[in-house]
């Protein structure tokens, strides 16, 4: 399933102020990283984000997050965040907000 191009736009939007973004496509995804280190990416319409492992228990329970599963098994670390949780442009930067925090917490690749 082709990405939505719409979202990858609003997401390098949060980011457009951070120099130690990049973006690479992988896996049919966009994914933004930091240091090399996945923060969130676009996936379908919805976005693919790491919270981290001590984060990532509260994020699975807020709305319209679930495990994110590309094979039918979860994709460990990764919570995937619906479309719905991600019209305002509030809710999404605080979404990015938590997988970029994860990715500059890791050691740059």
């Amino acid at each position: 399933m082709p990405y939505d191009q719409k979202l990858a736009n609003r997401v390098r939007a949060v980011f457009q102020s951070d120099s130690n973004y990049t973006e690479q496509e992988m896996f049919g995804c966009t994914c933004f990283m930091i240091g090399r280190n996945i923060a969130v990416a676009v996936s379908g319409n919805g976005l693919m984000v790491r919270p981290g492992p001590i984060n990532f228990p509260s994020a699975i329970t807020l709305p319209h997050a679930r495990l994110m599963d590309f094979t039918g098994s979860p994709t460990k670390g990764f919570v995937y965040v619906d479309s719905e949780g991600l019209i305002t442009d509030t809710a999404l930067t605080v979404w990015v907000e938590r997988g970029a925090a994860y990715a500059r917490s890791l050691p740059a690749k």
